[in-house]
């Protein structure tokens, strides 16, 4: 009956088509992780010099989130999905004809970010068709658009097996047809107002601490699941020596637990509360990395704790984007998109830190321990914020409050919009 009630309210046609964007947009902004242990011994890379290749792409995304979102504005949000999707097409035929030097290979990897700029706008127009009450699922079933990073981890190896490395970019740019096709067909640009928000008010919530809060944690759930999965497959083939192919695939079970379990992160969240569900998001993710820092020996507990950690991200990821609405009720969309465009860039640091921890410690785990002890850093700083948090615009544990409370912050209040 909910699920019923669910789609009836909303245009399910133009959901399918932003979460097929998005999927195929995470799919091609992790393809030189994908496709990293080729692209190693061709250009016989350093363990920096792949965390520096794995991290540009994730930092180019996050750093092109706002330009794109400020376009949609503008020219619409559909016509803005389908620019971005024709310059991620061109982006990809330029890997294929032109990276021949590590230079030219971290120019794709800014390329690359084009893809990963997708976020924002691909939530807004999935849920924009939906009223207020179903917007929190509609958002969580667009970001279940991670599952892209799977299926690029298990795609890409055999291709590049097969026809090589760089002709997978050019398949990439055949395949970014299925996804304009789509969007063309079916999707519609949704009737809610979509303002023209200044640049101070993007940027208002950080202004508040309370911004700076979320942009940490996001910075770990959703900058470590992008980190990891980029990183992973580089991981697997160097310190377990398995194929490249294999790395992949088991890189594939740890991604697919993330994407999967975004939309059971916001549904728990919705119920138990943000603040409890990330507590022990935090939690898990700490103890899982620090434990695969002293798993290397097994590559079968590896496997296992890193879905159990990606796992725990992709819920955290959705247990997050629960409570953004709580705290900026007015402006949710704009909030939003920074937040994710500033804790995306956290994503950029995890493959350098594994590289560097390689390369100058002799170990990856090093580079493990210290997403932990980040973890628990933010842990800290969420619970000594939730202590005011939950006496202004949330109950306790992070639930919405039943009735708006007269105490919510004035930046809540609609200043935003």
């Amino acid at each position: 009956m909910f699920l019923r009630d669910f789609f009836r309210s909303g245009h399910t046609p133009t959901l399918v088509a932003a979460f097929t964007y998005f999927a195929f947009s995470c799919c091609i902004w992790v393809l030189n992780g994908a496709m990293a242990p080729f692209i190693g011994e061709t250009f016989n890379l350093s363990p920096a010099q792949k965390g520096l290749m794995l991290s540009i792409p994730i930092i180019a995304g996050a750093l092109m989130r706002f330009p794109l979102g400020v376009m949609a504005q503008y020219i619409g949000r559909k016509n803005a999905t389908l620019v971005e999707l024709a310059l991620i097409a061109l982006a990809m035929l330029y890997g294929f004809f032109m990276v021949e030097t590590f230079n030219y290979l971290l120019a794709m990897g800014v390329l690359l970010g084009i893809a990963g700029a997708s976020f924002g706008v691909a939530l807004s127009l999935g849920a924009g068709w939906f009223p207020p009450q179903h917007k929190g699922l509609a958002m969580g079933l667009v970001g279940a658009g991670n599952v892209g990073t799977a299926v690029s981890v298990l795609v890409a190896p055999p291709l590049a097996l097969w026809l090589g490395w760089q002709a997978v970019y050019g398949v990439a740019a055949v395949a970014i047809l299925v996804p304009m096709a789509v969007m063309v067909v079916f999707a519609k640009e949704p009737p809610d107002v979509d303002t023209h928000a200044s640049l101070r008010e993007h940027v208002a919530c950080l202004f508040e601490k309370d911004g700076w809060a979320f942009s940490l944690i996001y910075g770990v759930t959703f900058g470590g699941f992008i980190g990891l999965a980029s990183f992973l497959p580089s991981y697997y083939y160097d310190e377990f020596g398995v194929s490249k192919v294999q790395a992949g695939q088991l890189t594939m079970l740890a991604a697919f637990m993330g994407a999967a379990l975004r939309v059971a992160g916001g549904w728990i969240s919705d119920r138990w509360g943000g603040v409890n569900t990330l507590t022990l998001v935090l939690v898990v993710v700490a103890l899982s990395s620090l434990a695969v820092a002293f798993a290397s020996a097994s590559l079968v507990l590896t496997t296992l704790l890193m879905m159990l950690c990606f796992a725990a991200l992709g819920a955290g990821n959705g247990a997050l984007f629960q409570l953004v609405p709580l705290r900026w009720p007015a402006s949710t969309a704009v909030a939003g998109s920074m937040i994710g465009e500033i804790g995306a860039l956290g994503g950029g640091l995890v493959p350098n830190a594994m590289g560097l921890s390689k390369q100058y410690l002799g170990s990856y785990g090093w580079g493990f321990a210290l997403f932990a002890v980040l973890a628990i850093l933010v842990l800290v700083v969420m619970r000594v914020m939730q202590i005011r948090w939950t006496r202004t615009w949330a109950e306790s544990g992070g639930r919405a409050r039943g009735v708006a409370s007269p105490a919510a912050p004035r930046a809540a209040s609609g200043r935003l919009a």
